[in-house]
């Protein structure tokens, strides 16, 4: 079986993230760049399987130069190899840009299950694996908070307002999983000596068959026109109990309209 996971490098997680004022999108040199938490427990979902199970695993990622250093994380956690999407014409991507690029990837590839992230942790869209399964007109399980990968399906648990459902589909297929999932696994010494080794390939648009040229004329990239910074916190409101204090408490939050 030949499983694909979806990575992504994000501005690490638990740091601040900023908007770049000279072009209003992120600024990844603001925070350290790191592989996004959630898609490593999509990998450990893959690697759980191959674990005892005849699999291959590769690791796709689609970002800048400096996004080699994920899926070298990638495969010292033990994916088999990994592709990296790379291109002057990705910048700035919207998420129909980034679903259709990465769409013609996994095409070129091939595969029996892709896994994905339920959400990044930067952008937050939540709908690339589903808009990916749509370009692949393959069936889609998103949100899952557990998965079992079976030889020719996969099914998994989705929770929902009021408790959880179960939901399957015949390989292949395109699944996301949440912060629920799989807790991943650290790479070890001989994990990180081995990714050195194991292959890397750079794509191009080209190299996937698409023209950006002529399929987008320069559309699907965001544009911002205009960012401003958060407003600072202000100070809060001090109440002091002096017997009407329940008053002053319903008060504060009636004015402001949250009872």
């Amino acid at each position: 079986m030949k499983i694909i996971v979806l990575v992504k490098q994000v501005p690490d997680t638990w740091g601040d993230r900023k908007l770049s004022p000279a072009t209003g999108v992120l600024n990844r040199e603001a925070s350290e760049p790191v592989i996004d938490e959630i898609d490593e427990r999509a990998l450990e979902v893959a690697l759980s399987y191959k674990d005892s199970n005849d699999a291959e695993v590769v690791a796709v990622a689609m970002g800048p130069a400096s996004a080699t250093a994920v899926l070298r994380k990638a495969l010292s956690m033990g994916a088999d190899s990994a592709l990296h999407l790379l291109d002057d014409e990705l910048s700035g991507s919207d998420v129909g840009w980034t679903a259709t690029a990465l769409a013609a990837v996994l095409t070129k590839s091939g595969f029996d299950l892709v896994i994905a992230g339920s959400e990044s942790t930067d952008g937050r869209g939540g709908v690339i694996p589903a808009m990916v399964a749509e370009h692949l007109r393959v069936p889609h399980l998103t949100f899952l908070q557990s998965a079992e990968i079976m030889p020719d399906s996969v099914a998994g648990q989705r929770a929902t307002e009021n408790g959880t459902i179960s939901v399957h589909a015949l390989l292949p297929a395109v699944i996301s999983v949440t912060e629920r999932s799989a807790e991943p696994r650290f790479p070890n010494f001989k994990g990180i000596m081995r990714a050195k080794k194991k292959p890397l390939d750079v794509l191009s648009l080209a190299d996937v068959g698409i023209d950006s040229t002529v399929a987008f004329a320069g559309l699907g990239h965001s544009v911002v026109l205009a960012i401003s910074e958060r407003p600072a916190r202000t100070a809060g409101r001090k109440i002091v109990d002096a017997g009407n204090a329940g008053n002053d408490l319903a008060e504060f939050l009636a004015t402001r309209h949250l009872i």
